[in-house]
């Protein structure tokens, strides 16, 4: 009897591999090019560039030659003020497009029509690279975000445009999600509100245009802390988020996260040197009652993964 059970069990795992390979190789499939990207899909693509984790521009998986998101309040051509500002995707030369400028059609048929005829995406070039940035067009009465390449439309060049942007209204996104990948954040962090509850806590879950252009998409791999697609929404401190990244502890006495001070590099952001030692006694005396208040937290270099990281977050996740 068990010799017998175990044939039909064996034909029925074999039975419906053979339905689920049938209904993979028979049926129609979606084609997700078919899909229109969202404004957030657009900006995931533009400002993570061509792939996110290892590659032949960054084999090291450091955040090398990712393109750079930068708020402007001035036209870098003319100096004339941009009100309100606005976010542009700068791409030095050399530095390999995003998927939604190399592959067009992945964005949905509308977004890649106007994104070429209109925005003249197309006449983007890898050598000379670009500044891109999101526009919003109409199409048979209803509107479209598409990409705009702001270096063929007016002229603006990479060099001028991080020039008028300044270091304070420069964000490393696409390093800072390369950090978020290589930590392991996503272990712990989701970045897919269910459609349950979660709603309430978490906010609205993404919608497939999303995810066009992304590489690799991020969902985690199971939750044990909170989902994070909209925590800047629910907290756009970057104060707090440099004191959890140092020590979780200081912001949640009771968090499990690890530290992540190590992000800080050896140098702050005056040069000197970080001592790591020093901090975590006084922190120490600080939790053991002989000490008032924590000790300050080292201002980060601006080339640190810190923050880039910090960018990602407060950039991306609203």
């Amino acid at each position: 009897m068990a010799f017998q059970q175990h044939k039909l069990g064996a034909a029925a795992i074999g039975g419906m591999l053979g339905l689920s390979m049938t209904i993979t190789l028979m049926f129609p499939s979606f084609d997700f090019r078919s899909a229109e990207s969202t404004w957030v899909g657009l900006d995931k693509s533009l400002s993570n560039g061509r792939v996110i984790g290892f590659s032949y521009e960054d084999p090291t998986v450091t955040g090398a030659n990712k393109p750079i998101t930068v708020i402007l309040d001035k036209d870098p051509k003319t100096g004339e003020k941009i009100d309100p500002p606005m976010r542009a995707y700068v791409y030095e030369p050399g530095v390999p497009f995003a998927p939604a400028v190399r592959h067009p059609a992945n964005t949905g048929p509308t977004v890649s029509q106007l994104s070429l005829s209109v925005g003249k995406m197309g006449e983007a070039t890898e050598a000379q690279g670009a500044v891109f940035a999101i526009n919003r067009g109409e199409v048979n009465g209803k509107d479209w975000d598409y990409i705009e390449n702001l270096t063929a439309l007016k002229g603006w060049t990479p060099a001028d445009t991080l020039r008028a942007a300044t270091d304070e209204n420069t964000r490393y996104v696409g390093k800072g999600k390369t950090v978020y990948i290589t930590e392991g954040c996503w272990w712990c962090h989701t970045l897919l509100p269910e459609q349950t509850q979660d709603w309430q806590i978490f906010g609205a879950p993404p919608m497939l245009g999303d995810f066009n252009g992304e590489m690799p998409t991020a969902f985690g791999s199971d939750r044990k802390a909170p989902d994070i697609l909209h925590v800047a929404s629910r907290n756009s401190s970057r104060e707090w988020m440099d004191m959890h990244f140092f020590n979780p502890r200081l912001v949640q006495p009771n968090s499990i996260m690890p530290r992540f001070d190590y992000l800080w590099g050896e140098t702050d952001a005056h040069g000197n040197k970080i001592d790591f030692d020093k901090w975590r006694t006084e922190y120490k005396e600080y939790r053991a009652g002989t000490r008032i208040y924590p000790p300050e937290i080292p201002e980060y270099a601006g080339n640190s993964e810190v923050r880039a990281l910090v960018d990602w977050i407060l950039t991306s996740l609203k």
